[in-house]
């Protein structure tokens, strides 16, 4: 079971920074979950469209200027990064996975991984991109066949992941509330993997690795890991 840092180690540093992400990967993360919307084309890694509860600032990230998000203090001094700079920072350390939040998101993002393939050498093996906009999921399959896509979903379909899987997608995101085992086996037998938010305590961790799911998204990935791998 794969261990996924949300937002980095957003349960200790701010999260979807620079230094949460870092310190996710000196605590063993197999993975970065990181959340962005696109602002004057360039992408932004933040939770929220509105900036008061992550940083220093006020109203939307949709009222304010590039300069201006930038110069923001997203917590312990640190700035709302780029796409870009966590490309940098993950390339060949694990994997990441990008949630796009906001609208117009999908052709910059094309043209970043464009980009990062030719100046980074990423593979696109190293991205997974998700979001519970299917439309966005869907554009990007278009564009680009090969990238892997998740779907995201908060409730527990009737057809379980055949939806998911019609849509052509490489995994399933779940809600903790509303997984079971009847819907990791459908998609396990569609192919599918299983990623599984947002799992931070003991038993849960024990409760999904029973349900044998593929990975689960922590805020606290050095405590998951010892807890999924050694039983707490």
């Amino acid at each position: 079971m794969q261990i996924i840092a949300h937002r980095g180690a957003s349960g200790e540093f701010p999260e979807n920074t620079l230094l949460a992400i870092a310190q996710a990967i000196l605590q063993g993360a197999d993975a970065i979950e990181v959340d962005v919307y696109a602002v004057e084309g360039e992408l932004i890694v933040i939770h929220d469209p509105k900036l008061e509860r992550t940083t220093n600032g006020n109203g939307t990230i949709y009222q304010h200027s590039l300069a201006y998000l930038r110069q923001l203090d997203a917590g312990e001094g640190e700035p709302i990064p780029t796409l870009w700079q966590v490309l940098e920072l993950v390339h060949g350390r694990c994997w990441l996975n990008i949630e796009l939040k906001g609208k117009d998101t999908a052709p910059p993002l094309l043209a970043m991984l464009a980009r990062a393939q030719q100046v980074l050498g990423l593979s696109l093996d190293e991205v997974l991109v998700s979001s519970f906009n299917h439309h966005l999921l869907l554009q990007l399959k278009q564009a680009l066949p090969e990238l892997r896509l998740g779907a995201l979903t908060a409730s527990l379909q009737l057809n379980y992941a055949q939806y998911v899987h019609d849509l052509g997608m490489y995994s399933v995101h779940c809600d903790l509330n509303f997984i079971d085992q009847q819907l990791v086996h459908d998609a396990h037998q569609l192919g599918l993997k299983v990623f599984v938010y947002t799992v931070d305590g003991l038993d849960d961790i024990s409760d999904m690795q029973q349900l044998g799911v593929d990975g689960i998204f922590t805020n606290y990935p050095a405590r998951s890991r010892v807890w999924a791998f050694e039983g707490g």
